[in-house]
């Protein structure tokens, strides 16, 4: 099977493409990423020789770049991974993320009844079903739960979602949508929360908290969701949605706390600063069509994924570190500089 991963060179998306390429050899991987601030092909270093994985730079929205390279290439699959993603960044910027989320998706989609795609998977996110009250822990997102989005980036990736279901319901072609929880693992890009407070903690410089950092996410390890997509895309129901969820609740403050700890850092470093516009409450997803229907279940509970990831971080150095310097931009020429 020759499956072409979008915005492979992030953070999911890197950890599905190693996912893929090691666990299916005789699978091709076609990796397409535009290398945008948080793609970083220092990310693929382990696997970047291996016989069957294949990297492309090109914007997804591109519709020649991408009508030509499903031409070249005949893919039977694809995951869509690519998008701007940072909610912070939404705020600032709207704009691009209508361009990459939704212009990309359609584009990708197109492209995909032009030449044939036996599937098309498009990765999305819990932030669709907007938040749950911190007062109601008997309530989790299903499958069924209303959109209900509160910020550009939700908005932009709930529009997306519902074009992929359109282009089911429409034209007939066979999708399914996966939602997750907050990821966290290996190569996640500094300016997320863990990995955030990980290197400033590190570095002995203040933790920002936004508002009194009792918001709660459902924290899911990047190996898990890799091994729920790999399911839906071979075995999930066409024109079906599947919730990924980690059964990890935390607040922001605790999970800041754990990571103070394990570093043994004083809770003095923490900063508590002014709330995000919008700033959904609670985010828990209820897995349980996932769990039944394809029998996934999360390897990591939270407390063994935090500590295996603080060491991750710990254990690569130069790999945030060249991110913070800015130093991973230059990784793409160095490699590919003189194959243009």
């Amino acid at each position: 099977m020759k499956i072409l991963v979008t915005g492979g060179a992030g953070f999911i998306g890197g950890n599905f493409v190693h996912y893929m390429v090691n666990k299916y050899p005789e699978d091709m991987i076609v990796n397409l990423d535009l290398l945008t601030y948080a793609g970083n092909l220092e990310t693929l270093k382990p696997v970047e020789n291996k016989p069957n994985y294949k990297f492309v730079k090109g914007n997804i929205a591109d519709r020649k770049l991408v009508f030509d390279l499903f031409e070249k290439e005949k893919f039977d699959a694809i995951v869509n991974f690519a998008a701007e993603s940072h909610v912070d960044r939404s705020i600032e910027d709207p704009e691009i993320f209508v361009i990459t989320n939704v212009l990309g998706t359609t584009t990708l989609l197109d492209a995909s009844r032009e030449f044939g795609v036996k599937r098309f998977h498009q990765v999305s996110t819990d932030e669709v079903y907007g938040d749950l009250p911190l007062d109601r822990p008997d309530l989790f997102f299903t499958e069924t739960t209303p959109l209900h989005t509160s910020s550009p980036y939700s908005s932009s990736k709930a529009s997306a979602d519902l074009f992929v279901l359109a282009y089911h319901r429409t034209f007939g072609l066979p999708v399914t949508v996966s939602r997750c929880s907050n990821n966290y693992g290996p190569y996640h890009f500094p300016e997320k929360l863990i990995p955030l407070m990980i290197s400033r903690a590190l570095a002995d410089e203040e933790l920002p908290v936004y508002g009194t950092g009792e918001n709660v996410r459902d924290w899911l390890h990047v190996e898990d969701h890799c091994a729920a997509i790999d399911l839906i895309l071979r075995n999930g129901r066409i024109g079906e949605v599947y919730n990924v969820g980690g059964h990890n609740e935390r607040t922001n403050l605790e999970v800041v706390k754990t990571i103070l700890k394990a570093l043994d850092k004083p809770e003095s470093l923490i900063k508590y600063v002014k709330d995000r516009p919008g700033h959904d409450m609670r985010y828990a997803i209820d897995p349980t069509k996932l769990e039944t229907e394809l029998g996934w279940k999360p390897k990591y509970n939270f407390d063994t994924g935090i500590q295996q990831t603080i060491e991750w971080y710990l254990n690569h150095k130069e790999w945030w570190q060249n991110i913070i310097s800015g130093e991973y931009t230059k990784y793409f020429e160095k490699m590919y500089g003189d194959r243009l």
